[in-house]
């Protein structure tokens, strides 16, 4: 939604990917049958030149879903990949923070850290979506919608505090976040969901004594960065998911029409997992 925001005018085709199937060529590097994975936007069918498509790795076996190039395996998980490698160098023994834990990105943050030998503490907004998290290895989860406290939560979720904080909310869950971290915690910030349908910009609090005094680094990032490494991350996701140390849930929706309804769905926070639309 920031980017369709700022990026795009009315008319415009909605930016998306998807996983397609190539049912004509005339370029010898796709065959027809073959699948790839595109950013052609909200179409049922697009023509390309090739320049614009990712095949899908030849590991990938034929029992796992091809949807999952559009999550675990994919831009989310990635996101998770680079955003933790990258952004917070975790490193064992770590304690991590994620909020929208449950979703597309999170719920692979909090499993790439366990598989780094880190405690993993996340927030999501359902006892449903709290469940699954203890269910994929999160040592602690809370709903923050019906705590009393979110300070009081992350404090009894992690005394000592964090190392590292995931950041994919902003807002006030950050605001209070950020004075919990350990000296010199590093904060990724990957996303801000709570601010996204405000029409008028939030007044948030300021964040200087707890970054100088805790002498915390910041930084934000978007994933195409790493663009160079997309297949040296892919290849340890597809490895870790084919091992089971990633889990993964899908919310399917069918039916191209039903679009709309399945990204206004998923803003609302009511995925688990990453939102896929079948056509």
């Amino acid at each position: 939604r920031p980017y369709s925001k700022r990026e795009m005018k009315e008319g415009d085709i909605m930016i998306g990917a998807q996983v397609a199937r190539i049912i004509e060529s005339k370029n010898p590097a796709f065959v027809v049958g073959s699948f790839v994975v595109a950013h052609a936007g909200w179409r049922t069918h697009f023509i390309s030149n090739g320049s614009d498509l990712h095949a899908f790795p030849t590991t990938w076996p034929e029992s796992l879903p091809r949807s999952l190039a559009l999550g675990p395996v994919g831009m989310p998980g990635l996101t998770a990949y680079f955003g933790l490698l990258e952004v917070c160098k975790i490193k064992p023994g770590d304690t991590v923070l994620v909020n929208a834990a449950a979703g597309a990105v999170g719920s692979v943050v909090g499993q790439l850290a366990k598989i780094r030998g880190c405690k993993v503490v996340g927030s999501a907004g359902s006892d449903e979506k709290v469940a699954y998290l203890k269910q994929i290895g999160f040592d602690e989860a809370f709903n923050y919608k019906t705590v009393t406290s979110l300070e009081e939560a992350l404090r009894k979720a992690s005394p000592d505090g964090y190392d590292c904080f995931f950041d994919n909310v902003g807002g006030e869950f950050a605001s209070v976040a950020i004075h919990q971290m350990k000296k010199y915690g590093r904060i990724a910030v990957c996303g801000a969901i709570s601010l996204y349908n405000d029409l008028v910009p939030q007044k948030g609090p300021y964040i200087q004594y707890p970054m100088i005094f805790q002498e915390l680094h910041m930084e934000g990032f978007i994933v195409y960065r790493w663009n160079n490494r997309w297949e040296e991350g892919q290849k340890a996701l597809l490895k870790w998911v084919l091992e089971g140390k990633i889990k993964y849930h899908e919310q399917i929706t069918q039916g191209f029409d039903n679009m709309p309804a399945a990204f206004i769905g998923m803003l609302k926070g009511e995925n688990l997992g990453k939102a896929i639309v079948k056509v």
